[in-house]
């Protein structure tokens, strides 16, 4: 089966709608993107979707959270700034398989890629990947462009090229719409999102704000078998047959109520964001949050109070789903908007 990491038609549009039970869900703009996104709108004034119980229930009687339920964080992905004078690389299809498995979810290769002096692959600590054993993300920010690109599977072939199983660029000044880039078709991540879309970076915390939900994975017994919901447009390979169980896309907001007391400052930031754009379901592992790796960004986690168990006490039962809409059954056949 076509899809990345182990595209039935909607129409929808982005503006306001309401979310769960007739709570308000609002466009705002924030993050790397220039319009308002289905990551950036403002929840916290949707109320639980009718189905929040059950699914938080699910999620709680199936384990929780990866990684022994502990809401942990994964500091490895590294998010790259280029401008038009950055040095590029030709991306190529990969040595041995078949590019983007043969589907249109994918941009077409060869492409020429902004490649940062000192950029490097998820996994590595350059620019060549175990893709055999590792994901190999690599995703840069073009700011002349307004584009962003990000690879997947990708590892270098030789001077100023490399080889990856699939790219795809985004343009940061498109309103994408509830389906992303088309149901049913995946991206660098398996729900269809822009990984650094949905990636808290230090910087941000350090002015004060992450303005877009923020990505978040579970174990795939955990997820609910050949389903996503929007704003994902696809899923991966979840295996969980419970009725119940969350969908790719599903978003999760933390409860007002949760006390953030005694958390840092930095903490507070990552908190509020959970509260006004919650959390979306995007991936299949163990370590429920990503965040950039700070390597190359000004403010250090480290310094803003900030660690790997920061968020470790925080439940299942800590968050409701809100913004739910109809489950879309997977089939693989990608049509891109």
């Amino acid at each position: 089966m076509r899809g990345f990491l182990l595209c039935v038609l909607c129409a929808c549009s982005n503006g306001s709608n309401n979310g769960g039970d007739g709570g308000t869900v609002t466009p705002t703009v924030g993050g790397i993107f220039e319009a308002a996104e289905p990551w950036t709108e403002d929840v916290s004034g949707a109320s639980p979707d009718a189905r929040s119980s059950a699914i938080i229930a699910a999620l709680k009687a199936s384990g929780g959270w990866g990684n022994g339920n502990k809401l942990q964080i994964d500091f490895s992905i590294p998010l790259f700034f280029a401008n038009g004078s950055t040095p590029r690389q030709t991306i190529n299809g990969p040595s041995g398989d078949t590019y983007c498995y043969g589907g249109p979810d994918c941009d077409p290769v060869p492409l020429q890629m902004p490649v940062p002096s000192n950029a490097n692959i998820e996994g590595s600590t350059d620019l060549t990947c175990d893709t055999a054993n590792n994901d190999c993300h690599m995703l840069v920010v073009e700011k002349d462009e307004k584009k962003l690109y990000e690879i997947y599977n990708a590892t270098s072939t030789g001077s100023s090229a490399i080889g990856a199983l699939g790219a795809f660029v985004w343009d940061l000044t498109k309103a994408y719409p509830p389906s992303e880039r088309g149901d049913q078709c995946t991206s660098a991540d398996a729900a269809g999102f822009p990984i650094a879309a949905l990636l808290p970076t230090a910087d941000e915390v350090a002015a004060g704000e992450v303005k877009h939900a923020i990505r978040f994975i579970l174990p795939n017994a955990r997820m609910k078998k050949d389903v996503y919901v929007h704003p994902a447009s696809h899923a991966g390979g979840p295996s969980s047959t419970d009725a119940n169980a969350p969908p790719y896309g599903v978003r999760l907001r933390l409860k007002s109520a949760f006390d953030v007391t005694t958390y840092s400052a930095g903490e507070k930031v990552i908190l509020g964001s959970l509260k006004k754009y919650g959390m979306l379901l995007s991936d299949g592992g163990n370590i429920a949050f990503t965040f950039a790796d700070d390597r190359t960004s000004t403010a250090k986690w480290a310094d803003q109070g900030i660690t790997a168990q920061s968020f470790a006490a925080i439940t299942v039962d800590d968050f409701d789903v809100v913004d739910l809409s109809a489950e879309i059954p997977l089939t693989d056949d990608c049509v891109r908007n």
